[in-house]
């Protein structure tokens, strides 16, 4: 017989002008469980969540919390039914401390004479911050934390609801591995083990392995509907994805036969490149054609040279051409106009204005060729955005839609759009699929080998060695902020892992 549900959604349905987000949802995640949620972007995933987190409200059906229906109309009706959610993008305020962001709007619980009595607070979250083995001053501000810490804080807030709910406790963990490396992700799985003795847990992640070691069972949601459940000792990574598109995993996933021989024309030339800080002494040459992989670990340097490179940190020493001439690239407006385009890791910061629409992101970095006279010209900007739009095939109800509203793996073909309208003929792309499902990594494949076809040279750092390897026609690996190693990487003649690794540590 199996265990009793702590949390019950029913018939969920939820709808946003042109869109049907949720589309008749039942689901159920039983006591001591961990649920794995899973679905390409605009799936539903995180609307649901954000229903059972009380910012939506559904259109039709219920949610049940411990078999008794619940009214969930904001997040503190979600939070006083023991349901907390771990934001993607994570919500803790850098200006307050970790203390003052655990307990955030449950400052009553520490007042005394009308003031709260600080030594409790921070007492109190030093007992948070032990579940989830985080050894950090409870009185720091949390602007000098790391995104891994932050994110530690973020669970460590979730897990203080079993010191006020007497029943069960439901924690909504949205992408929660997204950009930890691999051992801060070895630690939060230890902690969802840990937390399965007191807590219900829904896990969402692209990362399918990952849903597969830690999750008890998977639900696949695709167009707003769930459409497979399993065990996951039942269930394969193949078997998942064909649910989640509707399709097999394409066995030529990298697209490893449209490879470029990369022996194009020298495009970009770096001699003895030192940044002020991160990397030193680096050279290598970029050829038109050409997906050049860098590979190394956190601190390798590689991040750093590639902000370098984007003009977002100007070097301490070395020279940069591009067609042979020699340039300086002391800012992002000069990489740009020197045609070099940055797609960074954190898009949805660096690489959009979320409040702007899709036409006006696209082509916010050749702004001027839609100007005249100091006023854009909207009809103008509004084709090209519709070209690329279609072309890319990017899902949205119209060019005037604000980006914000768009699932992860659309906003980044938004932000791929936008280099291609400004004409860069090199492009730069760090994590170019972090945070964005399956299907929407297929869709970025091809189109990094539509821009090397079409002549555009290519700085890859990848999410995975695996994708730096299936993409790249030759790799460095860097290591303490130098070049280890250069490794070509033809199809059918791709390096292993192992000789990755092996020069990264």
């Amino acid at each position: 017989m199996s265990a009793p549900a702590s949390l019950e959604v029913l018939g969920a349905t939820k709808s946003f002008p042109g869109v049907l987000a949720l589309d008749d949802v039942s689901l159920a995640i039983r006591r001591r469980e961990v649920v794995g949620l899973i679905g390409e972007n605009g799936a539903g995933k995180s609307t649901l969540l954000k229903v059972l987190n009380g910012i939506y409200q559904l259109d039709q059906g219920e949610v049940r919390v411990a078999g008794k229906p619940v009214q969930i109309r904001h997040p503190r009706d979600a939070f006083d039914h023991g349901i907390a959610m771990v934001f993607q993008e994570q919500s803790v305020f850098s200006t307050l401390s970790v203390a003052e962001n655990i307990f955030l709007a449950r400052e009553a619980e520490f007042l005394r004479g009308g003031l709260i009595d600080r030594r409790r607070l921070n007492e109190a979250a030093r007992a948070e911050l032990a579940k989830v083995h985080l050894d950090v001053d409870p009185r720091r501000r949390c602007a000098g934390l790391t995104f891994a810490e932050r994110q530690m804080v973020e669970i460590a807030k979730a897990l203080s609801l079993d010191t006020r709910i007497e029943g069960d406790i439901t924690i909504l963990l949205d992408e929660p591995t997204s950009m930890l490396e691999q051992r801060e992700v070895d630690l939060l799985f230890e902690i969802v083990a840990d937390l399965k003795d007191r807590a219900s847990i829904v896990f969402i992640s692209h990362r399918l392995d990952e849903v597969l070691e830690v999750a008890d069972r998977v639900y696949v949601m695709r167009d707003g509907k769930v459409v497979h459940e399993v065990a996951s000792r039942d269930a394969t990574i193949p078997e998942l994805h064909r649910h989640m598109v509707g399709r097999a995993l394409h066995h030529e996933y990298y697209r490893e036969a449209r490879q470029a021989p990369g022996d194009g024309a020298a495009v970009l030339e770096v001699e003895g490149l030192t940044g002020r800080h991160g990397f030193r002494d680096v050279s290598f040459t970029l050829h038109a054609g050409e997906v050049l992989g860098i590979a190394g670990v956190v601190g390798s340097g590689r991040e750093a040279l590639a902000r370098c490179l984007a003009g977002l940190e100007p070097p301490a020493a070395g020279t940069v051409r591009i067609d042979g001439r020699k340039v300086a690239l002391a800012s992002p407006s000069e990489a740009v106009a020197r045609g070099i385009g940055f797609i960074p890791s954190e898009r949805k910061t660096e690489g959009l204005v979320a409040g702007l629409s899709v036409a006006e992101n696209m082509t916010l970095a050749a702004l001027g060729r839609f100007t005249a006279r100091g006023l854009i010209r909207v009809a103008e900007e509004t084709k090209a955005a519709k070209s690329w739009i279609e072309r890319l095939s990017i899902k949205t109800p119209s060019p005037a839609t604000p980006v914000g509203s768009l699932s992860g793996g659309n906003q980044q073909k938004v932000v791929l759009a936008k280099w291609r309208i400004a004409g860069s003929r090199v492009v730069i792309l760090d994590h170019p699929t972090r945070g964005i499902d399956v299907g929407a990594k297929e869709d970025v494949y091809t189109l990094v080998r539509d821009m090397t076809d079409e002549g555009l040279a290519v700085i890859l750092l990848g999410d995975t060695l695996e994708e730096v390897i299936g993409l790249s026609s030759r790799i460095l690996v860097m290591r303490d902020g130098r070049i280890e190693a250069e490794l070509e990487a033809p199809p059918g003649g791709k390096p292993g892992q192992v000789d990755l690794i092996a020069r990264m540590v």
